[in-house]
């Protein structure tokens, strides 16, 4: 049954997609979006060798709610930075991050939370030494970049995605 499920996520999300844009939920927009999303979906399904299995929902609706709050937070703070300029005395840097996350698939959402938060920016991921590099505008207090992404992201992800 699960299997199926997750056979159905994509057509269905992209189902949903396709009347959302059409701004319409008529029937003859109903067939064609399924059979765009159900064609769609299976092109794509030879582009994605490894497959993901994501657990525990709740866990992820949480880090999702964690991250939006993140974001407000930091669309503010990067905000003040620009509109103070030199007197908000920001301190950009570099800080290294070691993480325990091996799932490519959390990686790779880890990635995207620390690129759609402003005033972050990804710089590199040492697969060998599993070592994340990360640039902040705003790096004052590194124990507390540590505990963010560590404790913050990884960890639900980890308990999501391994």
């Amino acid at each position: 049954m699960r299997r199926y499920l997750t056979l159905l996520m994509l057509p269905i999300i992209l189902l949903g997609i396709w009347l959302l844009l059409n701004d319409s939920f008529s029937s003859g927009q109903i067939a064609l979006g399924t059979i765009l999303a159900v064609l769609l979906a299976w092109a794509a399904s030879n582009l994605r060798p490894l497959r993901a299995s994501p657990k525990h929902p709740l866990i992820a609706l949480r880090l999702i709610a964690t991250v939006a709050i993140d974001i407000t937070k930091s669309n503010i703070a990067v905000a003040r930075i620009v509109w103070l300029g030199s007197r908000a005395n920001a301190t950009p840097g570099f800080i290294r991050i070691p993480l325990r996350i091996r799932d490519a698939h959390g990686l790779a959402a880890l990635a995207c939370i620390v690129t759609y938060t402003p005033g972050t920016v990804w710089s590199d991921y040492s697969e060998e030494e599993s070592l994340l590099t990360l640039h902040v505008l705003d790096l004052k207090d590194e124990s507390e970049w540590l505990h963010t992404i560590q404790q913050r992201y990884e960890r639900p992800l980890m308990e999501i995605f391994e």
